[in-house]
């Protein structure tokens, strides 16, 4: 028994499931003669005849049919242990792409995938750190692997996860009125100079919908977080920004608090296409983001 290779186990289970010399050959990919003399070489092996045969009929012995379940196993055993491999090398020398936004990408980023290439060194990993939108289009053209965005683009050719929730904080500069007392209210921000992110910004419009129709107007609006909190420090206005961008404003300038006005936390979503399955190597990174998400 511990010489019987699986193309020999392959050959009786097709035998003993088609009932048939011919169509298990076929189903082998080998002409009957072939077939015919791997069952007799099994069947030598064991010292036991597995199947009766007749001119019109083929059925498992009862030896045959005690033997069915465990070349099953078997078989199903060396398989799975065979994909494994197969995975393992896939990890030593695979490439993932992803795509996901900046505050994401400088944040909470960096330490996660630290742990990840320490974990699979082989990996070569591609990030691109760009906004929602061209996060999407990135999974769409094939150039990332899947996304981490705040617009849920849940099409028939793309879906969509939840990943995360982001909260907000405003901006203050140190000494600022709205630096003490209760948490400040959309009524609060009343006549104060206001520094917006670009339209464009996924911030900006979650920012306007949950604030609507009492949205402060800018000041100044500009494209950068860094810019916002360079802004925000020299007391030209006040900010609203995602939890996830706090690690830019620890300045002895300024001052964040948590908002938690309704309608104000942003989704951020898994995306990837609906047609293909990602790689082994991917699948493998998508698997340790999902376990690491940023903390709430």
């Amino acid at each position: 028994m511990t010489d019987l290779s699986t193309r020999q186990l392959r050959a009786f289970l097709t035998l003993a499931d088609s009932a048939s010399f011919t169509r298990a050959a076929a189903a082998c990919h080998l002409s009957q003669p072939a077939f015919s003399a791997l069952i007799r070489g099994l069947e030598d092996q064991v010292g036991l005849r597995l199947f009766d045969r007749s001119t019109r009929h083929v059925a498992l012995t009862p030896e045959g049919a005690a033997l069915r379940p465990r070349a099953q196993r078997l078989l199903e055993e060396f398989e799975a242990a065979l994909e494994g491999l197969r995975e393992l090398a896939a990890r030593e020398r695979g490439r993932v792409s992803i795509a996901l936004l900046p505050s994401l990408a400088a944040g909470w980023l960096p330490e996660v995938l630290a742990g990840f290439r320490a974990r699979w060194p082989g990996i070569t990993l591609s990030v691109a750190d760009v906004l929602s939108e061209p996060c999407i289009e990135r999974v769409q053209r094939g150039e990332a692997d899947f996304a981490l965005a705040a617009v849920r683009a849940d099409t028939p050719e793309l879906q969509a996860e939840p990943f995360c929730t982001d909260g907000f904080h405003l901006v203050l500069p140190a000494g600022h009125r709205l630096t003490q007392g209760p948490m400040p209210t959309p009524a609060d921000l009343h006549g104060e100079a206001f520094i917006h992110l670009s339209r464009i910004s996924s911030v900006r419009q979650y920012i306007e919908a949950a604030l609507h129709p009492q949205v402060p107007p800018a000041t100044l609006e500009v494209e950068q977080l860094a810019t916002v909190a360079g802004l925000v420090r020299a007391g030209l206005g006040l900010s609203i920004v995602p939890a996830l961008t706090l690690y830019q404003f620890q300045d002895p300038g300024l001052v964040t608090r948590p908002l938690a006005w309704p309608g104000l936390a942003r989704q951020i979503y898994l995306m990837r296409r609906r047609d293909r399955g990602l790689s082994v190597a991917a699948q493998a990174l998508h698997d340790w983001l999902t376990a690491h998400p940023p903390a709430p």
